[in-house]
């Protein structure tokens, strides 16, 4: 949480901590289920989404067992430090959320179904929690890589509210920002695949139970012949 606050919110540039140039620890080469490298090289035509639903150890699970995800990997997203720890993450100083990286072959596994996933898999409309995790690093948030992606985000999150709406629950706070500008920072080796690792490791994520509409894209209008 940001110090001296009950409420965790978010540092401004100037109070962000500065980081550093380069990171100050290695990552694993390979990921330990799929046996696929992390940081690439990525066979071409694959894609790649960034997510953001809370503690990254249960979200990277949740998207690597999905047909057609090629990798996965955590890291942290959309703050100002560079570089940062997972300990600087935590204090509320970096800015960033903890996210999960999502490289997937667009002809096995749509964007859309993987924002389907990402909708179900926590509760967007929490802030900056999820769960009894609360700070401004379990913040919701979707970092789009093309203009399509980004028109998928905001249909799949329109589409979603009206059905959240209808069930009870309150506003979306996700945000919905291009992931250009917003660099993402490959987490400490021993958080990537964290609960393969750690089979009876802690895993927070939860949704709301409430379905996401599938088939979001936008339907032609009927014309008269």
């Amino acid at each position: 949480m940001f110090p001296y606050s009950r409420t965790p919110r978010l540092p401004t540039p100037e109070q962000a901590l500065s980081g550093r140039p380069k990171p100050i620890f290695t990552i694993p080469g390979r990921h330990t289920v799929l046996g696929t490298p992390l940081l690439g090289p990525y066979p071409e035509g694959l894609e790649i989404a960034d997510f953001a639903l809370g503690c990254f150890w249960g979200a990277e699970r949740t998207f690597w067992q999905l047909p057609g995800v090629h990798t996965t990997l955590v890291g942290y997203q959309g703050g100002y430090t560079e570089n940062p720890t997972y300990e600087e993450v935590c204090s509320g100083l970096t800015g960033h959320t903890e996210a999960v990286r999502v490289v997937h072959d667009p002809e096995k596994i749509s964007y859309e179904r993987l924002l389907q996933v990402f909708w179900e898999s926590h509760d967007p409309t929490q802030g900056f929690r999820q769960g009894n995790d609360v700070g401004t690093q379990y913040r919701s948030a979707i970092h789009t890589h093309s203009p399509a992606q980004a028109t998928a985000a905001r249909a799949s999150r329109e589409a979603y509210q009206k059905v959240l709406t209808y069930s009870g629950h309150g506003s979306i706070t996700t945000e919905l920002l291009p992931a250009e500008g917003r660099q993402f920072y490959p987490a400490e080796g021993h958080h990537q695949q964290y609960l393969d690792k750690n089979p009876g490791g802690y895993c927070g994520l939860g949704g709301t139970g409430v379905s996401c509409p599938t088939g979001i894209a936008p339907t032609p209008v009927a014309r008269d012949k």
